[in-house]
């Protein structure tokens, strides 16, 4: 299929939060606790809710930056392109990208809502989680319906609330929340503990698919302490092979039919090998292990049939495709991270779908998408007006090239290391 009839619905992007967000949604009584931006004496800003610090900006708003402007250090929203944090700029960015629409991920809260999970008064967390739900529901998502898939963030710290959170979401129209790759990493007990079914039976019977997004639980794969940071950068996708782990020999599936989990930003080109060395393992050692599926499933099936997972540029993956649930797999841009292909998304799409039929490529870049999310962009706008070059024909003034920042220095690596000091990787 040529790029400029593709149809492409990402299932991660991210938002560079806007530093008046929670203006318009926090209660008066509690204004003077909400989270806010700082900025410090070199005029870098930063996140803080209380006396946590957030996520920082950097690496995370690089979008349109040639590689050698990429900045891992708390940067300030003047470094970077307008679309990371305005949403009339991000709508224009995304045509000239020639996306239709696309999930966001929360960022300075960390990837499953981690610094407003950890504050110190649950119910004020409360408060500022579904603060933060409303603005991106309400406010972000609502200014352009038909352009941005919602996605919640949820109260992990009282599972009763985050089940709540879920369904007053969906009556929003909201059916993804992000939930931590590894909630034990954040001491919060396992997905094998039973303590979520309070949460999983609210996402199965709403429709609500639990995201796991690489670095959602406050990790990233490490070898030794003084390992390049190319390192961790080349093994980001390990955290989801610990996740895919968990899910496949979980035992909640049965209890909960229409419970869905994705894996993002992991990639997909190692996972045939996980599945293909789950079933050994399930064939060669369930008589000692006592693990049970029913009958004629195994772990293998469980991810076919209940884990979304996405790619952004994986030829690997898709040279393994028979392996796969086409029907469980998306395309993702990863708008305005430093892994992105904003905005030649379309012609490096082209030429990873090369192989593949229009029916497979049509499932892959917004049919799947539009089905496990319970979105659908054609109702507010025609097809016809939903390719690649019709969203471009509306947006041909778009500068793609981001003309400020500053060149990356020592800093920015040691900034990189200093902010997860783990030496191994791990859960």
């Amino acid at each position: 299929m040529r790029a400029e009839d593709l149809i492409l619905i990402s299932v991660d992007d991210h938002i560079a939060e806007p530093a008046d967000m929670f203006e318009r949604h926090v209660p008066a009584k509690y204004k003077d606790q909400a989270p806010r931006v700082l900025t410090d004496e070199n005029g870098r800003q930063q996140w803080w809710y209380g006396e946590k610090m957030g996520r920082n900006l950097g690496l995370n708003a690089v979008a349109g930056k040639p590689r050698e402007m990429y900045n891992v250090n708390p940067s300030s929203y003047s470094e970077m392109r307008p679309g990371c944090f305005d949403v009339h700029e991000r709508v224009r960015d995304m045509s000239a990208g020639g996306t239709l629409a696309a999930l966001n991920f929360p960022n300075w809260t960390g990837f499953s809502g981690q610094v407003l999970n950890e504050g110190p008064d649950h119910d004020l967390n409360e408060v500022m989680i579904m603060a933060y739900n409303d603005w991106h529901v309400d406010e972000w998502c609502a200014a352009y319906p038909g352009r941005f898939i919602p996605c919640g963030i949820l109260p992990l710290f009282d599972v009763e609330r985050a089940a709540a959170e879920v369904r007053r979401l969906a009556r929003k129209g909201c059916h993804a929340a992000t939930f931590s790759e590894n909630p034990a990493a954040l001491d919060m007990p396992s997905i094998h503990s039973g303590h979520w079914d309070p949460l999983f039976a609210a996402c199965s019977e709403e429709g609500t698919v639990l995201c796991l997004h690489v670095g959602s639980s406050s990790k990233v794969a490490r070898t030794t302490i003084d390992a390049p940071v190319s390192v961790p950068m080349s093994l980001s996708s390990v955290m989801s092979v610990y996740s895919l782990g968990d899910l496949m020999w979980a035992d909640f599936w049965w209890r909960f039919p229409e419970l869905r989990f994705s894996l993002t930003e992991g990639d997909i080109g190692w996972i045939p090998y996980f599945l293909q060395r789950a079933e050994h393992v399930h064939d060669r050692h369930s008589g000692w292990t006592g693990q049970t599926f029913p009958a004629g499933y195994g772990p293998a099936d469980v991810f076919l049939e209940r884990v979304i997972c996405c790619f952004i540029n994986d030829p690997v993956g898709l040279s393994l495709l028979d392996h796969f649930n086409i029907d469980n797999l998306c395309w993702e841009s990863d708008f305005p991270h430093s892994d992105s292909t904003w905005p030649n998304g379309p012609e490096v799409n082209e030429v990873q779908f090369a192989r593949l039929t229009d029916e497979q490529v049509n499932k892959i870049t917004h049919e799947n998408a539009i089905r496990h999310f319970s979105f659908d962009p054609f109702a507010i706008r025609p097809k016809e007006r939903c390719t690649v070059a019709a969203l471009r024909a509306e947006a041909p003034d778009v500068d793609t090239v981001t003309h400020v920042g500053r060149p990356p220095d020592q800093s920015d690596r040691d900034f990189f290391r200093g902010f997860n000091p783990i030496p191994a990787a791990g859960p």
